[in-house]
């Protein structure tokens, strides 16, 4: 019986740049900067690109259109993750005293609970590929819908069904995000608003470690006219 091989966890050629299938999502890579909950930028994200599997890349771009036609757009802060970047978040948990980040990221949380609590694992699914971390802005103001929470919060009110004492349109902007999202075959997290995987992803359980870098995006690049028939050749 002849079994199917994973895939080489350092080939990026099942991948594509979000931008590419979704041109006016807005990105803010986090882990490509200082201000995440660890304080410095991330192993593994030495640009701050969106990528993601196709499949992933294709859903996120139908749900886009229909963000778009309600006057929206997207934002995303992560989607392929290598595995490289937990482990330094790993490495950043045994440091008890490097708590630089604690009053934006988790106030009211011990750093040593954080794994205990679900908030890091040892693993994540967006070094799986198709998991993506987002949120809405309103094409007319250019502002960040309100979900009553920001990105990367440790606590409570971070979690999709949390009401404590959220605003009804915090609540109803939460509704559509996740309505529109599950509509294109996503799957939410219980304790993150922002995140949903796509539920038939192509590669669960497989941790990926290339870099989000100059050499990774020219593979890619290289490869569009394959993926995107017609698309223009830009890199020559």
């Amino acid at each position: 019986m002849q079994t199917e091989s994973l895939p080489d966890i350092h080939d990026p050629s099942g991948f594509v740049l979000l931008s590419n299938y979704v041109p006016d999502a807005l990105q803010e890579m986090r882990y490509a900067t200082a201000f995440n909950f660890v304080g410095e930028r991330i192993d593994g994200y030495d640009l701050p690109l969106a990528l993601l599997t196709r499949p992933a890349a294709e859903a996120v771009r139908a749900a886009a259109e229909i963000f778009r036609q309600r006057g929206f757009a997207i934002k995303v802060f992560d989607a392929y993750r290598p595995q490289r970047a937990t482990d330094h978040f790993l490495r950043w948990l045994k440091d008890a005293r490097d708590t630089r980040m604690k009053p934006w990221f988790y106030p009211d949380l011990d750093k040593a609970v954080l794994i205990a609590e679900d908030y890091i694992g040892r693993r994540s699914g967006h070094s799986w590929g198709s998991t993506i971390d987002m949120t809405l802005v309103d094409l007319r103001t250019g502002r960040e819908l309100d979900m009553g929470g920001p990105f990367d919060f440790f606590g409570d009110r971070s979690h999709a069904d949390f009401v404590g004492n959220l605003t009804e349109a915090q609540r109803a902007n939460r509704r559509l995000l996740r309505e529109v999202m599950l509509s294109q075959g996503f799957l939410p997290l219980a304790s993150e608003w922002w995140h949903f995987h796509l539920a038939e992803e192509p590669y669960p359980h497989v941790c990926f470690d290339f870099p989000i870098d100059a050499s990774t995006v020219h593979r890619l690049e290289t490869a569009l006219p394959q993926i995107l028939p017609g698309f223009p050749k830009k890199w020559d």
